[in-house]
């Protein structure tokens, strides 16, 4: 057992924070076994007292919805839309990942730089090509960080050097499950369509086929951009929305699903979310880069759809996921003025979406009560003068003007995890 003493913070709910300060946070197994004010109610005399000092202890960040292969593109073309986006952009950069040589330069550097924005879990998007998807699996292992991994699955609407036969997504997601299969793995995969316009009927039923054959959690897009949906409208006419379109191939909840935007969830759509229990991945900043909208998460949370934050580079532009929570706040308020009857989000509420919430994605993840896997980040937050401040002023301060650098230890499953290499 090892046992930790700093300023601790935290969300068991996500309308509010448990503050103990100078409190003690024990860990056995990487899991937290409970919080005191005092080391000797642990019983434990001889474990390791590890003493932060005036730091702030709190979970690691999740990014629930993000594209490794599109790190390098990361700031640019932010003045276009979403499909053309896409096919001027990011369909070229994906193209260069058949090359593993390059993937992994490019995807040591991203999970770098997870890191070192404290993210200690990913839900990812890879490319279609399988070598380069298990090396960026090899990779998140050898970090010692949490990932879900999708090798993409598509066949229509995209250049012909990234469409893949049904041959060949049914092998490589054979040989994803034999390298990662094990369901208490910190790196497992996940099925990954892309999105409806870059998926034929039949593969798109052949991912809902083994999604549920090696149970398996789905990750996708969905109603993202007014554009978008149109045309999953003409390429799906007997689908009711395009949820419902999802939803007929079995990728819509009847796994563990994780759908990223939803801008524009409505209606039968956001009800059907709801009684599957799909999950949404709110990506602020994307939706404002690729122009896509505002997602109503006040609306899902009070229909009890279940919500995590992301990333989504290279959409978004930076994989902070406390800047991606002020973004969310930002957002969220924008609705308050169009609808007073919807409150925007507190910081509370924000912080539970990148921690408990999204943590979920992965297992007990995400929040300090006993049994949860412990996943946490130091805070040395002394240089932003936080002189007279409460413990959640000095934690809302960080969240909306620090950075990495502030960030002194970071931990996944229990494990302290040092600096990847990314060179």
């Amino acid at each position: 057992m090892k046992i930790y003493k700093a300023h601790i913070l935290f969300t068991k709910e996500k309308d509010h924070f448990d503050v103990i300060e100078n409190g003690y946070l024990a860990v056995a197994d990487g899991c937290v076994v409970g919080i005191a004010t005092d080391v000797s109610a642990f019983q434990a005399p001889e474990a390791e007292v590890i003493d932060f000092g005036d730091r702030l202890l709190i979970p690691a960040m999740n990014d629930i919805h993000v594209h490794a292969p599109q790190y390098r593109n990361l700031g640019i073309a932010m003045d276009l839309e979403l499909l053309p986006w896409l096919a001027n952009y990011t369909f070229p950069e994906e193209t260069r990942y058949a090359d593993p040589g390059y993937a992994e330069r490019m995807y040591r550097r991203f999970i770098y730089d997870l890191w070192r924005h404290g993210t200690m879990r990913a839900s990812v998007f890879a490319t279609v090509h399988l070598d380069s998807t298990l090396r960026l699996m090899d990779l998140f292992r050898e970090a010692g960080m949490g990932a879900l991994v999708g090798k993409v699955n598509m066949n229509r609407n995209c250049p012909e050097a990234l469409c893949e036969t049904l041959a060949q997504a049914e092998s490589a997601c054979t040989a994803l499950v034999q390298a990662y299969g094990g369901p208490d793995g910190l790196v497992r995969p996940i099925i990954t369509p892309r999105f409806i316009p870059s998926c034929t009927p039949e593969l798109l039923q052949l991912c809902g086929t083994l999604a549920q054959r090696h149970h398996l959690p789905v990750q996708s897009h969905l109603s993202e951009n007014t554009d978008e949906i149109a045309l999953v409208k003409q390429l799906e006419p007997e689908s009711r929305n395009y949820g419902d379109a999802y939803h007929r191939y079995g990728l819509f909840g009847q796994t563990p699903t994780i759908m990223a935007h939803c801008v524009w969830t409505a209606g039968e759509e956001l009800q059907l979310m709801q009684q599957n229990g799909v999950m949404v991945a709110h990506c602020p900043t994307s939706n404002f880069n690729v122009s896509s909208g505002m997602a109503p998460v006040r609306t899902f949370l009070d229909a009890g759809i279940p919500v995590g934050l992301a990333s989504d580079i290279s959409g978004g532009h930076d994989l902070s996921i406390f800047r991606v929570m002020v973004y969310a706040i930002q957002v969220s308020k924008m609705h308050y003025q169009r609808d007073h009857a919807k409150p925007f989000l507190s910081l509370s509420e924000a912080f539970w979406l990148a921690t408990k919430s999204g943590g979920s994605v992965f297992g007990r993840v995400g929040s300090f009560e006993p049994g949860y896997e412990f996943d946490a980040l130091v805070i040395d937050d002394a240089d932003l003068n936080h002189d007279h401040y409460t413990l959640l002023h000095r934690l809302e301060r960080f969240i909306y003007l620090g950075d990495d650098r502030h960030i002194t230890h970071r931990f996944c499953r229990g494990q302290e995890i040092p600096a990847p290499h990314y060179e």
